[in-house]
């Protein structure tokens, strides 16, 4: 029984979940959402859909406030800590709100779980969830996973103490929290042993694509298409992809940077190689997720005037959320750039060894979740290092097909270990007694 908001994390756990007779309870954020909630329309494929409903402002104080100008920031490491974050009155009653929030997840939870239930709690919006389901209902075994990263206890220390030790209490009435990685993992276990939290039981299990419904999707007319167009766009050209989402912690602009720097150290690449960013919008309510996208252009337009010629950009910048698109440049890339400053795993790292055809090689930060399982195949990219991003760059580009067609291959069959329902399996195993 997921609890947890819709957006990417649905996506993901939509097919492992279809007919297996399980209650998904989602937040209702658009009109659309109440209104097929009222109308009886949340039923889908074996799958019975139950909507929380908060008012505008419970919900945007609570998601907009606490969870993304937060949380969020918190998790990523990402405060600009000489301006924010700026704990006041306005936050103490958007602290409320995180709080009614849960307490509402909480109620409809306990409307409809049966005795004994094993409730999935995802992500950092619902950290106090499994503490009030705890109350209400000790019958039922709860399991609550983090998608992001875990704050370190310094960073943990920047939260009003009060507020600190309510997440982490809060996460810590689950019968079992997950994570991503062994690393994030750790830093939820140093928070509370810092704090002086009691933990349970904690496990470590990393998502992992639908490889097939990916290869069917790649086989598809829409994504043929968009193929087709790719091609005609590069005209012959070698390619450095990256698919993001317009965020300050997928570091859109040092690649972009390292991409200008690139060229400097190579000048005779220009014209022969394209950077493909295809970087889609993403909390567009937030001014710091406003700010960062016009920088975002902003750097592209300047490489472009920097470098550019009358038949060649050095960046396409497409802002369209475009998945067969996205899919389609996935399979043609010479290099994948994914070059997070932090993240919880990056599931682009790994759909894009499974759909490419080309031997691309992958670029990988060493602060992304997903390094962990495919440091060994891919290039190390310090997030931070414009000199050397660009450097792993032309390394990736001068290698050798040989060597490009054994890390490929091997990249494919590390991220192939794991199937897609390991980690649904794993958070049920979580909860098993003994």
């Amino acid at each position: 029984m997921p609890a947890g908001s819709a957006g990417g994390l649905a996506a993901a756990l939509h097919p492992q979940l279809e007919g297996s007779g399980a209650t998904w309870v989602a937040c209702a954020m658009s009109d659309a959402d109440r209104m097929a909630t009222t109308e009886g329309l949340m039923t889908e494929r074996g799958l019975h859909l139950l909507t929380v409903q908060p008012d505008r402002d419970t919900y945007r104080m609570a998601y907009d406030v606490v969870s993304n100008s937060t949380l969020w920031f918190l998790h990523h490491h990402l405060f600009d800590l000489a301006r924010r974050p700026r704990f006041d009155r306005h936050f103490a009653c958007a602290w409320q709100a995180y709080r009614d929030f849960n307490e509402q997840f909480a109620q409809v939870v306990d409307a409809a779980a049966s005795e004994g239930a094993t409730v999935l709690i995802q992500d950092y919006h619902l950290s106090l969830l499994p503490g009030v389901l705890r109350e209400k209902r000790p019958d039922l075994h709860t399991v609550h996973f983090t998608h992001t990263p875990f704050a370190s206890p310094d960073m943990l220390r920047v939260l009003p103490q009060s507020v600190a030790r309510e997440v982490l209490e809060g996460m810590a009435g689950a019968t079992a929290c997950g994570f991503h990685t062994a690393r994030w993992e750790q830093s939820f276990r140093s928070c509370c042993e810092d704090m002086g939290v009691d933990m349970r039981h904690t496990f470590v299990s990393p998502l992992t694509p639908d490889s097939e419904h990916l290869i069917e999707r790649a086989a598809s007319p829409e994504c043929v298409a968009a193929g087709a167009r790719l091609d005609e766009l590069l005209d012959g050209r070698r390619m450095v992809l990256r698919v993001d989402r317009i965020e300050p912690a997928k570091n859109l602009l040092r690649g972009f940077w390292a991409f200008d720097e690139m060229l400097r150290m190579r000048p005779e690449l220009r014209g022969e190689v394209v950077l493909l960013a295809l970087a889609y919008a993403s909390r567009s309510t937030l001014p710091e997720y406003l700010a960062y996208g016009a920088e975002v252009e902003q750097a592209a337009r300047r490489v472009n005037d920097t470098w550019g010629t009358d038949d060649w950009a050095p960046i396409i910048l497409d802002v369209a959320d475009d998945p067969g698109r996205s899919i389609a440049a996935l399979m043609r890339y010479d290099v994948l750039l994914v070059n997070p400053l932090r993240d919880g795993l990056n599931l682009v790292a790994k759909e894009g060894p499974i759909v490419n055809t080309t031997h691309g090689v992958l670029a990988l930060s060493r602060e992304a979740g997903a390094f962990a399982e495919l440091h060994s195949e891919a290039l190390e990219v310090n997030p931070f290092d414009v000199t050397g991003t660009a450097g792993v760059l032309l390394r990736a580009l001068d290698m050798a097909p040989p060597e490009r067609a054994r890390r490929a291959e091997a990249l494919h069959t590390l991220v192939s270990r794991r199937k897609p329902g390991d980690w649904l399996a794993d958070q049920l195993a979580a909860v098993i007694p003994g």
